[in-house]
C-alpha cells in the first residue's frame, strides 16, 4: 500500500463511477476544504484494532456480524432509532456468540451510509424525469426539482449526522446498554407475540444462570459490561472520503477517519477506476463487494492492487451472488483465491442479491432467499475446508414490512402496512432474530 493519497483531481481524472454531478462546483470546493478541517470521527488506533479482529475472522476464529440500513437517512438519526438498531445487532451477536459457540465481531452499517449507486443516473415518474436519489449526502429523497438537484452542502449534514449517530453508539455501548446481564431489558416488548422472541428469551434465561453462577464464584469481568463495536459503510462519494482522510500521527499513513471499516461496492470496484485507486492508499481494513460477474481472477487482481503485502485482516471479499447463483458461482471463487494465498476474510451478503419487485410494486426480497443464500455459502465452505467468515445484512430495529416472509408470514399485500425503506427493502426485527438462530445453527456444523 502507497502512503502517498493522489488528490481529488487526480481520481476523478482516473474515471470515478456512481458520482453525482453537481451544479456549482465552486461550493463543492468550499465544502470539502471545511469539512477537512472537522475533527476525525474515529481513529487510526480503532482502525488498527478492528483490523486485528477481521484478522482473526480471516484465520477462522471469528465471526462477523455486520448489519444495518441500506441507506441511512437524516430524519432518522434520532437517539430511538439508533437504540432500536444497535439494539437487535447486540441480540444477533448474543444469539451468534451463545448458540454458535464462537467470538462475534460487531460491525454496524451505520454513522455513514449516506451514499448509495444507482443503476441510472435520472428517474422519470408520470413523465417527469429528474435526478436519480443517491442517498442524503448528495440530494434529498422527495420526487421535486429541488429536492434531487445534487447539493454540496449536505457533505456537512452527512458529517454531523454521522457523529450525531456515533456519539449515541459510544454511550450506550460504554454506559451499561451493552451489559450482557440486560439482555432480558433488550426483549421485553415482543416476547409474547414473536417466536423468535421467546426463543432469544429462553436463551437469556440460560445466560443469566450462567452469569449467575460466574457471580458466585467471584467472577465479574469487564467484558459483560460493553461491546466492542465498529462503523462501517459503502465509501462512495469520493468527495467526502477523501476529505475525511488524514495522515496518521504515528505512523504517518493515510485513514479513512469517517468510518472503521469501508467497502467498495460491486459497480465500483473496476481495477483501474478511482475507487480502488483511493482504497489502496488508505490504511483502514476493507472490503470488496463480488457479485457473479466477479472472476477468480478478478479477485485475485484487486487483492494484489489492494493488498499487496497480503495483510491479514486488511481484505475482506462480501460475496453477493443471489440464492440461485452461489453455489454455481462461489465455489470456484474461493477455491483459486485460496490456492493463490491469498489472505482474505469471506462474508455473506444474502441481501443485493435477491431483490425483485413485487406483484403489488414494492422492491422486496423472500426471508427464504436470504437464508437460502446464507446456507449455500456455508455450504461451499465447508466443502472446501474454509471459513465462511460473517454475514452482511440489511436490516432495522423497527417492525417494518419491507421483506416477504419469516415467521410472522408476511406476504406481498402486507408489504404495503409499515414500508419505510428510502432504497433497498431490510429484515425488521423479529427476522433478523430468526436469521441469528439459523445462522447459529449453521456454525455449529463448521
Amino acid at each position: 500500500m502507497s502512503s502517498t493519497l493522489p488528490d481529488l483531481a487526480a481520481l476523478h481524472a482516473i474515471g470515478a463511477a456512481q458520482q453525482p454531478t453537481y451544479p456549482d462546483q465552486e461550493a463543492v470546493a468550499a465544502n470539502v476544504a471545511r469539512l477537512r478541517r472537522m475533527p476525525p470521527l474515529v481513529f487510526a488506533g480503532e482502525c488498527d484494532d478492528l483490523k486485528a479482529k477481521m484478522a482473526a475472522v480471516s484465520r477462522g476464529e471469528s465471526f462477523l456480524l455486520q448489519g444495518g440500513d441500506c441507506a441511512e437517512t437524516f430524519e432518522e438519526v434520532t437517539a430511538d432509532n439508533v437504540s432500536k438498531k444497535l439494539r437487535v445487532l447486540l441480540q444477533m451477536a448474543v444469539i451468534l456468540t451463545y448458540a454458535g459457540s464462537v467470538p462475534v465481531v460487531k460491525l454496524g452499517r451505520l454513522a455513514g451510509q449516506y451514499a448509495k449507486p444507482r443503476s441510472s443516473d435520472m428517474e422519470t415518474r408520470d413523465g417527469v424525469t429528474l435526478p436519480a436519489y443517491r442517498g442524503d449526502v448528495v440530494n434529498g429523497f422527495d420526487f421535486t426539482p429541488e429536492a434531487r438537484i445534487p447539493d454540496p452542502h449536505r457533505l456537512l449534514d452527512a458529517y454531523n449526522a454521522s457523529a450525531a449517530t456515533l456519539n449515541l453508539v459510544r454511550a450506550f455501548v460504554t454506559g451499561g446498554y451493552a451489559d450482557l446481564r440486560q439482555v432480558h431489558t433488550w426483549n421485553t416488548d415482543f416476547v409474547k407475540s414473536s417466536s423468535a422472541g421467546q426463543r432469544y428469551e429462553a436463551m437469556a434465561a440460560e445466560i443469566d444462570k450462567a452469569l449467575g453462577f460466574m457471580g458466585a464464584i467471584g467472577v465479574d469481568a469487564e467484558e459483560l459490561k460493553r461491546v466492542d463495536f465498529h462503523s462501517s459503510h459503502e465509501a462512495l462519494l469520493l468527495e467526502y472520503e477523501h476529505a475525511m482522510t488524514r495522515i496518521d500521527s504515528r505512523t504517518d499513513k493515510p485513514y479513512n477517519v469517517s468510518g472503521h471499516f469501508v467497502w467498495i461496492g460491486e459497480r465500483t470496484r473496476q481495477l483501474d477506476g478511482a475507487h480502488v485507486e483511493y482504497f489502496r492508499h488508505i490504511q483502514n481494513p476493507i472490503g470488496c463487494k463480488l457479485g457473479p460477474s466477479a472472476s477468480a481472477d478478478d479477485a485475485i487482481a484487486l487483492a494484489a492492487r489492494l493488498n499487496p503485502d497480503n495483510e491479514a485482516g486488511r481484505l475482506t471479499f462480501i460475496t453477493r451472488f443471489g440464492a440461485g447463483k452461489i453455489r454455481e458461482g462461489l465455489p470456484e471463487l474461493v477455491e483459486k483465491v485460496t490456492a493463490a494465498g491469498v489472505q482474505v476474510a469471506w462474508v455473506c451478503d444474502p441481501m443485493h442479491g435477491n431483490t425483485f419487485e413485487s406483484s403489488t410494486g414494492y422492491k422486496t426480497r423472500r426471508f427464504d432467499d436470504v437464508i437460502e443464500e446464507v446456507q449455500g455459502f456455508f455450504d461451499v465452505h465447508r466443502a472446501l475446508g474454509t471459513w465462511p467468515g460473517g454475514v452482511l445484512v440489511e436490516m432495522t430495529g423497527d417492525d417494518v414490512t419491507e421483506c416477504i416472509g419469516g415467521g410472522e408470514e408476511i406476504d406481498e399485500a402486507g408489504l404495503a402496512h409499515r414500508y419505510e425503506s428510502v432504497v433497498d427493502p431490510r429484515l425488521n426485527r423479529v427476522q433478523s432474530l430468526e436469521l441469528a438462530f439459523l445462522v447459529a445453527e449453521m456454525l455449529r456444523t463448521v
